[in-house]
């Protein structure tokens, strides 16, 4: 007998937890103002860069039926490659190849989207790179490298010739909407504050308010640890206090 209420009450505990996890995440999202895509964003990206792929497929349904295009999701993907390596982004595009396959068995039409405009501008891609980190950052880029990038050159190129030029000048995501995949990919990642501060800065020169990224943070945390949303929060409060100090 004492067994059978012991059960019970765990169980009852149990129901309790789940429903009043439910009733915080319905609250979030009935005051949420990111964009159900926003939203869906930030998901996919962090499931996507832990490799969690059976919540990564529920997020990409998700974001389907919340409108993002068939582009826009592969493009995240693709984006996530930079920032969690090619095992993690192509095991995100595999499971997407699934999920585009299995409702279209069950006739669903998802949007395409628009693909990638072509690039007009003459300058070289390092050029192009260097323009782009300049105006994502808010600060001129000097032409004499310093820190990491005059110690090892080569990576000062790589990422002004593929990250800033390669992938940030397509057009089919916003410079917006990147920044919220590489800030959601960066978290999920954890231990990498510096670059964590540096993409929350950059998300502030491109539009996203203090308000929407603290939104960011609660969105984000139930998909990963409560260390790493910690983390997060704590650089997320640095950056908006050095911001408004100056």
């Amino acid at each position: 007998m004492k067994s059978l209420k012991l059960i019970l009450t765990v169980l009852l505990i149990g129901i309790s937890m789940f429903l009043n996890t439910l009733k915080a995440q319905q609250m979030a999202t009935s005051n949420s103002q990111l964009s159900s895509k926003d939203r869906n964003i930030i998901t996919i990206s962090s499931f996507t860069a832990q490799g969690k792929l059976t919540e990564l497929k529920d997020a990409l349904n998700s974001g389907l039926d919340a409108g993002l295009t068939i582009n826009e999701i592969k493009e995240m993907l693709v984006h996530s490659y930079a920032y969690c390596g090619f095992p993690r982004s192509i095991r995100g595009l595999q499971t997407f190849m699934e999920v585009v396959e299995e409702r279209k068995t069950k006739g669903i039409k998802d949007n395409l989207g628009a693909g990638v405009s072509p690039i007009v501008n003459k300058k070289s891609k390092y050029e192009r790179g260097k323009d782009i980190l300049g105006k994502l950052s808010g600060t001129p880029q000097a032409d004499k490298l310093a820190g990491y990038s005059a110690f090892a050159p080569a990576i000062d190129t790589f990422l002004k010739e593929h990250l800033f030029a390669d992938i940030f000048e397509r057009d089919v995501l916003t410079y917006a909407q990147r920044e919220l995949v590489t800030i959601s990919v960066i978290t999920a990642i954890g231990d990498a504050d510096p670059m964590l501060r540096s993409h929350l800065g950059i998300s502030l020169n491109v539009g996203w308010s203090p308000e929407l990224l603290n939104e960011f943070i609660t969105m984000i945390t139930p998909t990963i640890s409560k260390e790493k949303s910690t983390a997060a929060s704590m650089v997320l409060k640095e950056v908006l206090k050095n911001r408004r100090s100056k």
